[in-house]
């Protein structure tokens, strides 16, 4: 019932709030009101800080509005040819890698979900075993440079490529959003397995792609640390990696070189917060509306 609905309602059976309804109506949106700050806020924050002075940021003086406005710090990155080849470095990355993981995770999750799935109860304990237990990084590296993958850019691409958890998730979404009676119907009109998953479950499962989507996009994009593992080349450093190098390199100096060093690391560091956020932060709304319900859906215990 929503709150229009409950609005209707009592004024149907004429049912008059009291004072105390509003005086905790007033304590919860209060309560929300501050809870809204303290997410907004530190957002807001690196918005200013990024326009502003660097020399009014490393002093205090911004907290509410920009001070002497300047585009100093985006002039800076986005002067830099290697942040641009980082930009598309990343983009390619996240575009190929989240369709190489849905492309993995849609299929098992639906594998999974059905009770007629061949070995069914020895697959479930050992991919459960595996979202507790890891071999550990060392293991990690040692077996991708076995199969070629030790200082090749198709480690950020493949690397990681199925998720347990959201295996699961998409399993549990699968068995309780995809009804028995349609798949039932569709194997009397003929539809074979890879059929009845082409053309009855995957328009069903809208939702909970979009979801993976997210998950596995977000994940691609702040990835920054496999590229230093894997001692990828350069040239193939994602977006994350370019500014994480710019921003150490801003850092150090002895003598009168600090302050100036602490003010391009000042400009730096916020300005490449709101490079490296704004895609994602496009690419939220437009798969919003299915999130809650692929989310709620297909969460498990």
């Amino acid at each position: 019932m929503d709150a229009k609905e409950l609005k209707a309602l009592k004024k149907k059976n004429k049912i008059k709030e009291s004072k105390t309804d509003y005086v905790y109506y007033a304590i919860c949106a209060f309560i929300l009101f501050l809870l809204a700050v303290i997410v907004i806020y530190p957002l807001y924050y690196i918005v200013i800080a990024s326009v502003s002075d660097p020399d009014a940021v490393m002093t205090g003086e911004v907290w509410l509005y920009p001070v002497k406005l300047t585009f100093s710090g985006y002039a800076q990155l986005f002067n830099r040819s290697d942040v641009w080849r980082g930009y598309f470095n990343t983009l390619v990355y996240t575009l190929v890698g989240t369709a190489f993981n849905i492309v993995l995770t849609i299929p098992a999750g639906w594998a999974l979900s059905r009770e007629y799935l061949p070995f069914r109860k020895i697959i479930m304990p050992l991919l459960i075993i595996t979202m507790f237990f890891g071999g550990g990084l060392i293991p990690y590296v040692a077996v991708c440079r076995a199969l070629g993958l030790y200082q090749n850019p198709l480690i950020l691409i493949i690397g990681g490529g199925v998720s347990v958890y959201n295996v699961f998730m998409c399993k549990s979404f699968f068995q309780t959003n995809v009804p028995k009676e349609v798949l039932e119907a569709g194997q009397i009109d003929g539809a074979g397995e890879i059929r009845t998953f082409f053309d009855i479950v995957l328009p069903l499962a809208k939702s909970i792609i979009s979801v993976m989507v997210l998950f596995y996009a977000v994940g691609h994009w702040n990835n920054y640390i496999d590229a230093y593992i894997f001692q990828i080349d350069q040239d193939f450093y994602p977006l994350q990696t370019v500014l994480d190098g710019i921003l150490k390199a801003t850092a150090g100096g002895e003598g009168e070189v600090v302050l100036e060093q602490m003010r391009i690391a000042t400009q730096v560091k916020f300005t490449s917060i709101i490079i490296a956020t704004v895609p994602i932060l496009i690419l939220y709304p437009m798969i919003e509306k299915h999130f809650g319900q692929g989310v709620l859906v297909g969460s498990f215990k």
